[in-house]
């Protein structure tokens, strides 16, 4: 058995570039032939790709099998968390729907909007959800699902409503003090919490300002005059004859708010906001405790005679989201040992010559942080190697860090959901139900802040060095709280 010298050595030893490139090459490719002509499951193809991964590392500067075991428990341990959230978050979805709260979001937007307004309304309302809690991932999971079933019972096109979602739910997710990206990128970059929140703003307000006003232009081909009214009073009276309509339904996301805004951790969130829904559902549906059990195990079914809202209704619980986590820990195993090998710092080191200009340094960074998000299928790793490579070319060149840590926003959050086999991206296909490559094209704001930080960067706007914004405070030391978070991956970053 390797000694821990051994294995420090091992992990930290320099791979050749062309091992990298193959390894990133054979990920990319392949997944885009899987998804887009040869129907191959991307399970299957990311377990090939760790497979691939795994044998170069082993043929390559001495990586015995057990330091290849310790990248796979690193990636293990780093994505339980994760895992657990998001089959807490199917939990919750099944347990509002069972308890009568997502029904009734549904019938009062279907009674309230106007099918003109709704892509707006619903980017405005899931960034106003996320901003207040903090998590992208509970706002689309939980308003994002009610916003779902308005849209279909108005006749918008599902793929445009997902695209509104998650473009407002990563507004909150950009912008909110309490999220976990916005916490880790100042730290990773050595700013200011509040100083980046503020300096994301000249790239977040033009993102989602333009956003907004393409969901306008889209919005103005569905009218009242074209809706369906069958399906609209076909929904409407399913909802009334189901499900009690109480003012107490509402509990649960108020819940969810309350705790938020108290800063509580996700994982007891989650959990008292279920119990609370589970405990109206017994109340004012008449649910059993057996039969609400399974519902948070399997997901809440319906059969109230109309199709189109049964499929609506049956979804959540815990057994649904298996296929997503299991995707999103294949991803996190592969992400792992890319960067435990030193595969990943040795493609990025060939990357660093194209660091010259501001506009050049900017650009690497963004394109760094999306070949991360598909590598590593982790938003948290993108924004920790991408941000720790690549902070000494920002203190070289004077910028003040929150320009870095906007750049790692702007790109390694923002990017997330649009990577078909990332953690982000699979779990909005499975909550909204509507494919990755269906929604991309409208998920506007996502697309936008990396171009609109491209831009500025080549144009020195909102590029600040050292003295020229004496408000702003510049490089600081890490936290001990900092470091704490940032243990797990700098060793590696700094490779």
């Amino acid at each position: 058995m390797a000694s821990p010298e051994t294995n420090k050595t091992q992990e930290n030893a320099s791979m050749p570039f062309g091992w990298a490139l193959f390894c990133l090459a054979f990920l990319l490719i392949s997944m885009v032939c899987s998804v887009i002509w040869l129907n191959i499951p991307v399970h299957i193809n990311l377990l090939t790709s760790i497979a691939v991964t795994l044998l170069v590392s082993w043929l390559n500067n001495g990586h015995d099998w057990k330091s290849l075991e310790d990248a796979i428990d690193y990636g293990g341990k780093i994505c339980i968390q994760p895992t657990i959230i998001m089959m807490l978050i199917d939990a919750l979805i099944a347990s509002w729907i069972a308890c009568g709260t997502v029904p009734m979001i549904i019938y009062w937007g279907l009674k309230l909007i106007n099918p003109s307004a709704f892509l707006v309304t619903a980017c405005l309302l899931t960034a106003i959800t996320a901003i207040s809690i903090g998590s992208s991932w509970s706002a689309a999971g939980t308003v994002g699902v009610a916003l779902i079933g308005i849209g279909a019972g108005l006749g918008v096109n599902p793929a445009m409503t997902a695209g509104a979602i998650i473009s407002g739910a990563y507004l909150g997710d950009k912008m909110s003090p309490m999220s976990d990206t916005t916490n880790l990128a100042p730290a990773v970059a050595e700013a200011d919490l509040f100083d980046h929140i503020k300096s994301m703003m000249y790239t977040t307000v033009p993102a989602f300002v333009i956003s907004l006003a393409v969901y306008t232009v889209l919005g103005m081909k569905f009218t009242a005059s074209g809706v369906d009214s069958e399906t609209v009073t076909a929904t409407m009276n399913a909802i009334t004859e189901h499900f009690v309509m109480n003012p107490l339904l509402l509990l649960p996301p108020v819940v969810v708010i309350i705790m938020a805004v108290l800063k509580c951790p996700s994982i007891p969130t989650l959990l008292v906001s279920t119990l609370t829904a589970v405990a109206l559902a017994m109340v004012f549906q008449g649910q059993s405790l057996s039969s609400i059990a399974t519902i948070l195990d399997s997901g809440f079914s319906i059969e109230t005679g109309y199709a189109d809202f049964d499929l609506l209704m049956s979804r959540g619980g815990l057994q649904s989201m298996l296929w997503t986590a299991a995707l999103g820990i294949l991803g996190m195993l592969y992400g792992a040992i890319m960067e435990k090998t030193g595969l990943l710092t040795a493609f990025l080191e060939k990357l660093k010559p194209l660091v010259r200009s501001t506009g050049g340094l900017v650009t690497t960074v963004v394109f760094s942080s999306i070949i991360l998000l598909a590598a590593t299928a982790s938003q948290t790793l993108a924004i920790v190697v991408g941000g720790r490579m690549y902070i000494s070319e920002f203190k070289k060149k004077d910028l003040l860090p929150q320009t870095l840590s906007r750049t790692l926003e702007d790109s390694g959050t923002i990017v997330s959901p649009l990577i078909p086999w990332s953690l982000c991206g699979a779990y909005m296909a499975g909550t909204l139900g509507v494919p990755v490559l269906s929604f991309v094209p409208y998920a506007f704001f996502c697309w936008l802040c990396p171009i609109i930080a491209i831009v500025y960067a080549f144009s020195g706007k909102f590029f600040w060095k050292t003295g020229e914004r004496p408000s702003i405070r510049t490089y600081r030391p890490l936290t001990s709280e900092e470091e704490a978070r940032l243990s797990k991956h700098q060793a590696s970053a700094k490779a």
